[in-house]
C-alpha cells in the first residue's frame, strides 16, 4: 500500500508540474500577436486534415480523364451559392461560359465515407447529380480534384511530423538520459552509437533504409508506418546527445543525490527530477524538428520512395506537379502542395522560435 500511494503521488506531482509549465507557456504564447497567428494557421491546417472527408468534394481515387487540368472554378452567387461553369476547348484548355453556373449545396449529399467510425455522405460543397463536377482548386492530369487530395494528403504529411517527433523524443530521452545518469560504459557505448548515426548523411541513410525495407512494406498504411520509423530512427541521435549533456549537469545536483539516498529507483529519478527540467527544451526541440519530418516525407514521396498512388500526400502531389507542361501551360494549382509545405514549415519554425524565447531565461533578463 505505501508503494502504491508513493507511485500515485509521484505521478500526480509530475503531471501537475508539467501541466503548470505548459499552461504558463500557452499564456505567454497567446500574449504575442505572432504566436496567435501561427497557432491559428497551424490549427486550421490540422483541423482541415481532420475534417478532410467532410470538406472534400471528391474521393482521392475518383478520376475523370476528360476533365484533366480543369482550372479552379470561381464561386459566385446566382440565387444561391454557385460555381462558374466552364467548357473544354482543347487539351488542358477551358473557357468560362458567361451567365452559366453550377448550383452548389452546403452540406449536401455526395460520395460515402466513414468519419470516426460513422458512415456519412455529407460534404461542405455538393453538386446536384453525380455527373456534375466541382473543382475548387482545379484538377490534375487524370481529372482528380486537387483540393480533395490536398486535404487527404495533409493527413499524412502533417501527422508524420507529430508521430515521428514523439518517437524521437522518447528514444532521445531514454538513451540520452540513461547515458548521462549512469555514465561510464553506458555513456560510452550510447554516445558512440549516436556519433555513428550522426556521421552518416541523413539523406543517404534515408534512401538506404527505404530501399532496404521496400519489399516488406507495400500497402499505403505500411509505407506510412515505415516512413515514420525511418525518420524517427534518423532523428533521435541529436536529441539524445543534447539530453545527455543536460542530464550530466542535473545528475550532480543536491536534490538528485537526496533522491538516491532515499532509495528512489532510477526510472523515478529520471521522470520526476530530470524530465521536468528537460520539458522546456523538449517542447522547443520538437516544434523545431517537425518541419524536418514533413520535408523528409515530402522528399521520399517526391522521389517515388514514399506514399504511392492512389493515396495522397503533399510530396507525392508535388512530384505530379513537377512537369514542364504545368509551367508552360500555367497550371499553377498543381503547385499548391508546395505552397502548403512552405506555410507549414515556416509556421512551425516561427512557433519554435517563439517558444524558445519564452522558455529561455536569458530573454527574461
Amino acid at each position: 500500500m505505501p508503494s502504491t500511494k508513493n507511485s500515485c503521488s509521484f505521478l500526480n506531482f509530475s503531471t501537475h508540474l508539467v501541466y503548470n509549465l505548459l499552461l504558463n507557456i500557452l499564456k505567454e504564447l497567446f500574449r504575442r500577436p505572432t504566436g496567435i497567428v501561427v497557432v491559428l494557421v497551424l490549427g486550421l491546417l490540422y483541423l482541415a486534415a481532420f475534417l478532410a472527408p467532410v470538406l472534400s468534394t471528391h474521393s482521392t481515387e475518383s478520376q475523370f480523364p476528360s476533365l484533366a487540368f480543369h482550372p479552379p472554378m470561381k464561386l459566385t452567387w446566382d440565387g444561391g451559392l454557385a460555381a462558374k461553369k466552364y467548357e473544354k476547348v482543347g487539351p488542358g484548355e477551358y473557357r468560362e461560359l458567361k451567365g452559366e453556373t453550377i448550383p452548389l449545396q452546403l452540406f449536401g449529399k455526395g460520395w460515402e465515407y466513414r468519419f470516426m467510425g460513422i458512415s456519412m455522405d455529407r460534404h461542405l460543397f455538393a453538386t446536384e447529380g453525380d455527373e456534375v463536377r466541382f473543382y475548387l482548386l482545379g484538377s490534375d492530369n487524370t481529372g482528380r480534384d486537387v483540393f480533395s487530395r490536398l486535404l487527404f494528403g495533409a493527413r499524412i504529411s502533417l501527422t508524420v511530423g507529430l508521430v515521428g517527433i514523439t518517437i524521437t523524443l522518447i528514444l532521445g530521452f531514454l538513451v540520452g538520459g540513461m547515458a548521462g545518469f549512469f555514465g561510464g560504459k553506458t555513456d560510452f557505448f550510447a554516445m558512440r552509437a549516436v556519433e555513428f548515426l550522426m556521421s552518416i548523411p541523413s539523406l543517404y541513410l534515408l534512401l538506404a533504409l527505404r530501399a532496404a525495407l521496400s519489399d516488406k512494406f507495400e500497402k499505403s498504411e505500411q509505407v506510412y508506418l515505415m516512413i515514420i520509423l525511418i525518420l524517427s530512427f534518423i532523428g533521435w541521435s541529436g536529441t539524445a546527445r543534447v539530453v545527455r549533456g543536460m542530464t550530466l549537469s542535473i545528475r550532480n545536483r543536491a536534490y538528485v543525490h537526496a533522491a538516491e539516498s532515499m532509495g528512489q529507483s532510477t526510472f523515478k529519478i529520471l521522470t520526476k527530477h530530470v524530465l521536468p527540467n528537460l520539458v522546456s527544451y523538449l517542447i522547443v526541440a520538437a516544434t523545431l524538428s517537425i518541419p524536418g519530418y514533413i520535408l523528409g516525407e515530402a522528399a521520399l514521396s517526391f522521389l517515388g520512395l514514399g506514399v504511392q498512388e492512389p493515396s495522397a500526400s503533399w510530396g507525392l502531389m508535388l512530384k505530379q506537379g513537377n512537369e514542364i507542361k504545368n509551367f508552360m501551360m500555367g497550371f499553377w494549382w498543381m503547385l499548391t502542395p508546395g505552397a502548403m509545405i512552405i506555410v507549414t514549415v515556416i509556421g512551425f519554425n516561427l512557433l519554435g522560435d517563439i517558444l524558445r524565447d519564452i522558455v529561455d531565461p536569458k530573454m527574461k533578463v
